[in-house]
Parts: C-alpha cells; sequence; structure tokens
C-alpha cells in the first residue's frame, strides 16, 4: 500500500511492505494513533490546522487508566513530576459541596504540553506531520482516498479522521448534526484559561453555575487549568461580554468567586470556542 501526492512525483511507501496511511487532525488521536502506527511499519502524514504547540478548550485531567499506555507511546509521564488527583470535589450553583475519593484518580497535563510532546515523538518515529495545513476535501473513488488540502494533494488506500465535530469537513460533507438549527441546548460556548491559585492538592473541582459549570485542577508546573461551558445564552445575557458573564453568573457561586478573585490569570486572554 503506497502514498501518492500530486505535486511531489514520489513513492513515498515505507521499506515495511510499502504501507502508508494519513491522518486528519493532530490531537490526542491521531498523533497517538500516527505513532503507533509508524512503529508498526507505516509511512505516515498527517495534517494539523494548527501550530504545536497551541492550546485547546478543555479540561486537563486523564484518568491513570491511561498512564502505560502513553508512556508506551514513548512519553516518560513518571520522571515529569506531574501532579496525581485522587479526590473530587462538586458544588451546586449556591455553593453546597460534596466531596468523594476517586479510587482510580487521574493526573494532570495541559494539551499544550502533552500534544507538543507528543508530535515531537511522532516526528522521532518518522511521522511526517503537515502544520497549518487544511484538509479541504476527502474523496473515496476506486478504492482510493484523495486528500485536497491546503498544502499538497494526496492519494491513500487508508485514512483516518481524528478531527473534532463540527469541523470544515462536516461542513463540507453536509452531515445531519450541521443541519440541525442550533437552540440552546446545542448553542454553547467553552472558555478556558490557565490560572496560579491556591487550592487543594490532589483535587478537582466541578463548580456547577446557572446553565453551566466550571472545573479547576492542577496541571504541570504549579499551574492549574480553569475551564468551564455554557451556553451561548448566558453570554448574550451579559453583552456578550465574557468577563461580564463571569461575574455576573459564574460568580454566584461562592467557591467560583472565591477563583476568580484570588487567582493569577496567565493569559491575557481566554482560549474560547463556540458551537
Amino acid at each position: 500500500m503506497e502514498l501518492y501526492t500530486s505535486n511531489r512525483n514520489s513513492n513515498l511507501s515505507s521499506p515495511a511492505g510499502g504501507q502508508g496511511a494519513c491522518i486528519i487532525g493532530g490531537g490526542l488521536a491521531g498523533l497517538a494513533l500516527s505513532i503507533q502506527l509508524a512503529k508498526a511499519g507505516y509511512k505516515v502524514f498527517l495534517f494539523e490546522k494548527e501550530k504545536y504547540p497551541f492550546h485547546k478548550v478543555c479540561g486537563e485531567y486523564i484518568s491513570l487508566e491511561s498512564w502505560n499506555f502513553i508512556e508506551q507511546l514513548g512519553l516518560p509521564l513518571s520522571e515529569m513530576n506531574l501532579p496525581i488527583i485522587q479526590k473530587l470535589i462538586v458544588s451546586s450553583p449556591g455553593g453546597k459541596i460534596i466531596e468523594s475519593n476517586l479510587d482510580l484518580g487521574g493526573f494532570g497535563i495541559s494539551r499544550y504540553l502533552l500534544d507538543y510532546e507528543l508530535s515531537k515523538i511522532a516526528r522521532q518515529n518518522g511521522v511526517e506531520i503537515f502544520e497549518e495545513t487544511k484538509v479541504n476535501d476527502i474523496v473515496f473513488e476506486n478504492d482510493v482516498f484523495a486528500i485536497s488540502t491546503s498544502a499538497i494533494n494526496v492519494q491513500s488506500k487508508i485514512v483516518a479522521g481524528t478531527f473534532g465535530k463540527r469541523s470544515n469537513i462536516d461542513v463540507k460533507w453536509s452531515r445531519s448534526f450541521i443541519k440541525k438549527k442550533n437552540s440552546k441546548l446545542n448553542n454553547y460556548i467553552g472558555v478556558k484559561y490557565h490560572v496560579q491559585t491556591q487550592f487543594a492538592p490532589g483535587t478537582i473541582a466541578l463548580h456547577n453555575f446557572k446553565n453551566g459549570y466550571c472545573g479547576i485542577s492542577e496541571i504541570e508546573n504549579d499551574k492549574y487549568c480553569l475551564c468551564y461551558l455554557t451556553t451561548a445564552e448566558n453570554l448574550k445575557a451579559n453583552n456578550n461580554s465574557i468577563s461580564d458573564m463571569e461575574k455576573n453568573v459564574l460568580q454566584k457561586n461562592p467557591h467560583l468567586k472565591k477563583i476568580f478573585s484570588s487567582s493569577t490569570f496567565l493569559y491575557q486572554s481566554p482560549v474560547t470556542f463556540h458551537r
């Protein structure tokens, strides 16, 4: 099985039987798959629209059941002095809390660091990563996928789509969830910060507020991930101002008020998404 490019005029088959694969999306799934395929002898192209390292709107708590798998990919988590998280706190919008131990537990690491380190491991294993490369379309004809991108055009018999939902490809393909009209249930925003703060070590908290929740947990280098999800209606009701919404909605939960008022915010502005 081989990879061909329309503007390189070269056969990119690998020594191990000429097997090749293309991966669309360079997040955790795409990077992990690319490393595994490369170790198995495949020639791998990976396309990512951003440039490493970059932030993503997400919580940064990972279950410990993934620890061995990530180390097998080549990332020495045991040497990185990462926080181990074994306690959960959940609060109501009014501030009442419940607490629980996390029997399996997890660890904290930013996607900024994790994806970047995995991208370096992928390259070390021979994966060719095309950063800042947007995939415009994927067409399957005559038992081959034709992939058109902003950088090159490729044909491959194996393609894995590891991109996020509602990508430009989903729009082009007119997938069913794209056609659904936005409502209060599916029109939402995510906001994420990295902060320095005083917070119980080894703990992850989920603090609820009107039409949303906010999580906080420790990551590398004594930093914390502070990330929340809410409806776009909440933002609209606060003059489309994130800071107004945080003050008027989130901080009605006293635990969030304390976090927002006592933390040092490490971004000039938050990382956001809107769907």
